[in-house]
């Protein structure tokens, strides 16, 4: 069985060499000429830990920028183009679009053959892709992945969860790629669906996290504002110590950010509005996350009692990436800059996209540290 992948992006990339070294002959494509030149002599520039490792390890995988080839060698095809986010909060699912076209350009019926889509799409865009090529007998399932930028492949190879919305062909076959991917003995929970209700639960599993980020964030709030700051971290502890809670994401700190969380809260919440939910937790999250930003320029100025210039270790949304996207931190630090404060980060990695005004240098003067 020969896989194939549309879209060979920070996340395609990854998911094609794990395919890979699980055995799988791989043919992988991408619209850039000179990033898939650069992969066919095995060099990649990113910031993924042990991509460049298995890449320079990769035995069956082939690179190429024609996407018709890859639709007529393989027998399953995943697609992981772009979908940014609209001013709705809905998603652009137009580069998907663009490869359903190539699809309709196969003159022969495509019965053996599965289409996986896992961009994160809008509930419902499964069933419109299927619809489009409901001639050429292909099935289309719906399969997001759940990781985070800095540990793709090792969120890859630990999956607590593989969703897989549709129902083909191929479906014990999509089942037995995720197993044999898999770093642990524990084989990941499977959850099969439809595809517009495992579209729903892509954007709603992440708004639930969201959720949670947020009222660790409330509370903390609260503790803070009560002279009680010394015992945030034991007050979220005792309450993620009971197990219908759960400690992960329950840390009092920046709100969440990055090029996935902000985008699925907002998608989510569009999508409930579109049905008639007009309470939905999705728009209060969001307004609180906004609040908090302001919140934690007013706390540090506040516990700045000397006014020193302050401090980042990183500006990134979260420590060992280089992804400014949505950054509360980056945040953060322009909000203290327009204060009128100096600032200084230890991180010149992204020196060119930010702010002119940080300091890259080693601080000669007492400075305040900004720590959560």
């Amino acid at each position: 069985m020969k896989i194939g992948l549309i879209g060979a992006g920070r996340l395609g990339i990854c998911l094609a060499l794990l395919i890979e070294k699980a055995g799988y002959e791989v043919l992988a494509s991408d619209n850039r000429k000179d990033y898939i030149k650069d992969l066919q002599n095995g060099i990649i520039d990113t910031a993924e830990p042990e991509v460049q490792q298995y890449l320079s390890n990769a035995k069956n995988i082939e690179f190429t920028t024609d996407n018709i080839r890859v639709i007529t060698e393989c027998d399953i095809i995943f697609t992981l183009v772009a979908t940014p986010s609209l001013e709705d909060g809905s998603y652009d699912v137009s580069a998907v679009w663009k490869v359903i076209d190539d699809f309709k350009d196969i003159p022969i019926r495509l019965d053996e053959k599965s289409l996986i889509v896992g961009c994160t799409t809008n509930p419902g865009d499964c069933n419109d892709f299927q619809n489009a090529l409901k001639d050429t007998g292909i099935d289309i399932f719906y399969n997001p992945e759940f990781i985070a930028q800095g540990s793709i492949i090792t969120d890859l190879q630990n999956a607590d969860m593989v969703l897989i919305g549709g129902d083909g062909n191929h479906k014990t076959e999509l089942s037995q790629i995720y197993e044999k991917i898999q770093m642990g003995f524990i084989s990941p929970s499977l959850y099969y669906m439809s595809t517009k209700a495992a579209e729903v639960t892509k954007i709603a599993l992440n708004c639930f996290l969201t959720t949670k980020i947020s009222y660790a964030n409330m509370l903390g709030q609260v503790l803070a504002m009560s002279g009680m700051d010394d015992e945030i971290d034991n007050v979220l502890n005792s309450i993620g110590a009971d197990k219908r809670v759960g400690k992960k994401y329950l840390k009092f700190g920046f709100g969440f950010g990055g090029p996935c969380f902000p985008r699925d809260n907002r998608a989510f919440a569009s999508y409930a509005s579109k049905v008639g939910i007009d309470h939905n937790i999705g728009e209060v999250t969001d307004a609180f996350n906004e609040d908090h930003a302001t919140f934690l320029k007013e706390y540090f100025i506040l516990k700045n009692k000397k006014k020193m210039p302050f401090f980042f270790n990183y500006l990134t949304y979260k420590p060992d990436t280089d992804i400014l996207t949505e950054s509360q931190q980056y945040r953060l630090c322009l909000d203290l800059l327009n204060e009128g404060y100096i600032v200084y980060c230890d991180d010149s990695s992204l020196k060119d996209q930010c702010d002119p005004r940080i300091i890259y240098e080693k601080p000669t003067e007492q400075v305040f540290e900004i720590k959560l």
